[in-house]
């Protein structure tokens, strides 16, 4: 019987590649083709594959159609091969990037994937042969990873086998295969701070490399991230430089102040500071002066809010800095009197609303910061 099954098998392969080769028709059978893709950080994921129905064989899909662990497929030149992960040809993965698969290493390329299915543990196989027929011809000496899962329980049946992206983070999300009630899971894990790293520097080469303005962001992604700062500052070299215009942009040397910063280079990150207070707006300055008082440096924010003061009198944004910086040095009598000064300034309704909620805090000795 097994040898009959076969050969009808055999006879509808060959009849299904014959027709295929001749005419763009559907798969006999009705098992449907399908792709699905997404990004983890910036690596491309996509996994091509059929999808067989259950059809009314509830009960009887894990563990007799899908047979457990390897067997001999009874043709090509395997002996032992374990499930193709789908139905008729090769089910394959692809990743552009390097990834990691329920922790393990596994480098960028394009994948035919099978599974060993167990009750308790399943072993997911990504082999270097993705253009096979089925698992036929499957080598276990052509296994590029093999690593160990559980399948889950579902609560409903899912009628057509399917691949879906779960758990979505910045640098990783889970696969589930999923068909009839159970799923296979398995985690990949991308190194997305590597892979902006090598993306910024091969933009940095192309035209986007002659304005400052993408040395800048360079640096800026660096600082966000706390990674690869050394180079983060040669980038900022060039963003003040004079080739590109950066040089007289308060947001280009700023930028290199905090890189120096991040660098325990306080002393130089200052100096920095002083060549981009010519040339920052009332906001920037305003800013900078913000960004002090959160780093518990009072004593020069309120000396920013003075300067900024003194070049822009009278001013909401201005008379609201002093308010910060008197409130922030514990001096709330003189922010008091600037937040009532910045009160009858105050732009619109939600602005003076805030501001008499930080005069009645002032009033009761509190820092409004």
């Amino acid at each position: 019987m097994k040898t009959l099954t076969f050969t009808i098998c055999l006879t509808w392969c060959v009849t299904s590649l014959f027709a295929q080769s001749l005419l763009n028709i559907p798969h006999q059978g009705g098992n449907k083709k399908a792709a699905v893709s997404e990004r983890i950080g910036l690596t491309e994921v996509t996994i091509h594959y059929d999808r067989p129905g259950v059809k009314g064989r509830e009960g009887k899909v894990w563990g007799q159609l899908v047979h457990v662990g390897f067997e001999n497929p009874g043709f090509g030149s395997s002996k032992s091969a374990p499930w193709r992960a789908g139905a008729n040809e090769n089910t394959t993965i692809e990743f552009s990037s390097d990834v990691k698969i329920e922790g393990q290493p596994l480098a960028k390329g394009k994948y035919g994937f099978f599974i060993a299915y167990g009750p308790e543990e399943s072993t997911l196989i990504f082999s270097k042969n993705s253009s096979s027929w089925g698992h036929y011809f499957y080598d276990e000496k052509e296994d590029a990873l093999r690593v160990k899962v559980k399948p889950v329980a579902l609560d409903t049946s899912v009628e057509w086998l399917k691949y879906e992206f779960l758990n979505e983070t910045d640098n990783s999300a889970t696969i589930g295969l999923e068909w009839e009630k159970l799923m296979i899971p398995f985690k990949v894990e991308v190194n997305v701070v590597e892979e902006q790293l090598a993306s910024i520097r091969k933009e940095l080469r192309s035209e986007k490399g002659f304005m400052w303005e993408s040395w800048n962001h360079a640096a800026m992604y660096c600082i966000e991230h706390n990674t690869n700062l050394n180079e983060a500052l040669l980038w900022t070299d060039t963003a003040t430089g004079p080739n590109f215009g950066g040089e007289k942009s308060f947001g280009a040397w700023s930028t290199k102040a905090q890189v120096l910063s991040k660098l325990g280079q306080e002393a130089k990150a200052a100096e920095i500071m002083k060549k981009a207070l010519p040339f920052g707006s009332v906001n920037d300055i305003h800013q900078y002066g913000r960004q002090l008082l959160a780093q518990k440096k009072s004593k020069e924010a309120l000396e920013i809010f003075k300067m900024n003061h003194d070049h822009h009198p009278n001013e909401y944004t201005t008379l609201m800095g002093l308010t910060r910086g008197y409130s922030g040095a514990g001096d709330y009598k003189n922010a008091l009197k600037f937040a009532t000064q910045a009160l009858a300034a105050a732009p619109g309704a939600d602005a003076k609303k805030q501001l008499q909620q930080h005069i009645a805090k002032l009033k009761e000795g509190k820092d409004i910061n």
